[in-house]
């Protein structure tokens, strides 16, 4: 396998939007109903609504393909999605210490690569977009019943500043606010 990471352009929604549908129930808590998860993935994780995502540039998508080295085809293996500037969450301006700032909103990898350094990459790829933005933190929600994606994002860096809410069909959930700096490491 030859893992690349880029930016994703408007060519990718359809690729992107096929990750997002099939990754997006791995992050919910297991009371989310599939009607739920489905509601969320037409209005949210659409190749419409990625061709939204691609268009605005406070946002950088980045992809992760399987590149085959032979022919140059590629099939998309996980997503991150940074939005830049200050969030618009009352308990996350609240929570998060460190300005300016940008959010890692998505970071999904299909269920066959985890633990191949698929996501690793992502992350680092989404850090650096944060700090060529000029952001010196970057701050997640992530579910609160969620351990593996916690435990993802403490072993790079984040730690739990806060709390919010995030609206999955017609239920609250419960997500902590991590946050990192971006700030190179002092030796």
């Amino acid at each position: 396998m030859t893992v690349t990471i880029r930016t994703a352009g408007a060519q990718d929604a359809r690729a992107l939007a096929a990750v997002a549908a099939e990754t997006f129930a791995l992050a919910c808590p297991p009371h989310t109903t599939e009607e739920a998860k489905a509601h969320f993935i037409a209005t949210m994780l659409s190749e419409a609504k990625f061709t939204e995502y691609l268009a605005d540039d406070q946002r950088a998508l980045l992809i992760a393909e399987d590149v085959d080295p032979e022919d140059g085809g590629a099939v998309a293996l996980g997503y991150t999605m940074v939005n830049f500037g200050e969030p618009t969450d009352a308990d996350v301006k609240s929570a998060i210490r460190i300005r300016p700032t940008s959010e890692l909103s998505k970071c999904y990898v299909l269920a066959g690569h985890h633990g191949a350094g698929v996501a690793a990459g992502l992350m680092q790829a989404s850090l650096d977009a944060a700090v060529q933005r000029g952001a010196e933190g970057i701050w997640l929600g992530v579910n609160e019943e969620n351990s593996r994606a916690q435990r993802f994002y403490a072993k790079h860096g984040f730690e739990r500043v806060g709390s919010k809410q995030f609206l999955v069909g017609e239920r609250l959930e419960d997500d902590w606010v991590m946050e990192r700096s971006l700030a190179p490491a002092e030796n």
